[in-house]
């Protein structure tokens, strides 16, 4: 086994913190990678994640030796792991914002820990070729959320703003049927809570409140359940309407959208030659011309989710939420049940909250924080209303 390298101490010991941050976040970014792919249900996207994950543990390795040649101790893996909320939010956000969200660590981590020199040639000679392939890694990124091959080198200006445009979609990405509950539990949670504190400062507290509450929780949960039914199923509708439309026009004018196709895959850096050959083809095959011309001239179509299922889950969750701030007027009245509806309301707004960061990708205190002073000025605002108003009961 080869002595350790000799440094000047300043030098190894910069050396040596940055390889164990780098080493570190190789790690959770392997972790981060597997567990993506563990929920991709596109085998070739899996595929992709795993390769990435496995490229993760191969710089973890590298930098493993570079610490041993420092003779730096390299601590036990297993004390390195995903912060619990971290793996919740890999786990339930959508799969284009979770990449998003690690691109954007990852360039952090590779300007903040790869770019800046240590003054240790061999070090800093590793870390800047980690450097590259880290950035092969946000291309990579790049490529799964748009859908198409990323652009490297020079670019039309067409070509440029079709791959922002193509970063970007992830924005449209439709959540699942639990965050839609989440922010259904929000609404309600926030709605009759103003109605709670309001009428509590018009009445003091009396049985007013419980039955205002009441009639509000089962507004809401009612007609949240119909809007989301009605949307997921108008979504449907719009994207089969698209759909037939383009079909019609490949039925009835082909030549015409065998060039508009060809001239789509011009603007994305082919020549005229290569992209009507494409087209050409495509053109054979009717069903997959159609699904090229909705790609390319419709962005993609959001079918939406399970209308019944959606509406069932924003009813609940809506219900749920507004029923708290009603529950302590079932024993209490007066201003100890104003008091409990507060402190059991802000609660709920926090945790509320704190779940939306699971598809928001926030810290969860952060978003727990904001939820609980939104709650406050909603409340307070009602309630000085309320009492603005006072009626005699």
């Amino acid at each position: 086994m080869n002595p350790p390298e000799t440094r000047n101490a300043p030098d190894r010991e910069d050396a040596v913190a940055r390889l164990l941050t780098a080493w570190r976040g190789e790690i959770q970014a392997r972790q981060a990678y597997e567990a993506l792919a563990a929920r991709e249900r596109d085998p070739k996207r899996a595929e992709v994640l795993r390769r990435m994950a496995e490229a993760e543990g191969g710089h973890r390795a590298r930098l493993e030796t570079r610490l041993r040649e420092l003779g730096a101790a390299i601590p036990d893996a297993a004390s390195v792991y995903l912060p619990f909320w971290t793996r919740l939010q890999i786990k339930f956000a959508p799969v284009e914002k979770v990449l998003a969200w690690r691109e954007s660590l990852e360039n952090e981590e590779v300007d903040g820990v790869y770019g800046r020199p240590t003054g240790d040639g061999a070090t800093d000679e590793l870390l800047t070729q980690l450097r590259k392939e880290e950035r092969s890694h946000a291309l990579a990124d790049e490529e799964m959320r748009s859908g198409a091959p990323a652009q490297v080198g020079a670019e039309t200006p067409e070509g440029r703003l079709r791959r922002i445009l193509g970063r970007e979609r992830w924005h449209q990405a439709g959540s699942s049927w639990i965050s839609g509950a989440v922010y259904g539990a929000n609404d309600g949670l926030g709605a009759v809570f103003g109605i709670v504190a309001g009428v509590s400062g018009a009445t003091g507290g009396s049985s007013f409140v419980l039955t205002a509450g009441l009639a509000g929780a089962i507004a809401s949960a009612l007609s949240m359940a119909v809007g989301a039914f009605l949307a997921e199923r108008s979504t449907a509708e719009v994207a089969a309407a698209s759909i037939e439309g383009e079909r019609k026009e490949v039925t009835e004018h082909p030549e015409e959208e065998q060039e508009e196709l060809s001239l789509f895959y011009q603007l994305k850096g082919l020549d005229k030659v290569q992209a009507d050959e494409l087209a050409t083809r495509l053109s054979g095959n009717a069903e997959a011309m159609l699904q090229a011309l909705v790609s390319e001239e419709l962005g993609g179509v959001n079918t939406g989710g399970n209308p019944f299922q959606a509406g069932i889950a924003a009813g609940i969750s809506t219900g749920v939420g507004a029923f708290i701030p009603v529950l302590p007027f079932f024993w209490l009245g007066g201003t100890a049940g104003v008091i409990w509806a507060a402190v059991v309301s802000l609660v709920a707004h926090f945790l509320v909250g704190a779940a939306k960061s699971l598809f928001t990708l926030r810290s969860w205190w952060a978003s727990g924080l904001e939820m609980t002073v939104a709650g406050i000025i909603v409340g307070g605002a009602t309630y000085l209303l309320g009492v603005l108003f006072r009626v005699s009961t």
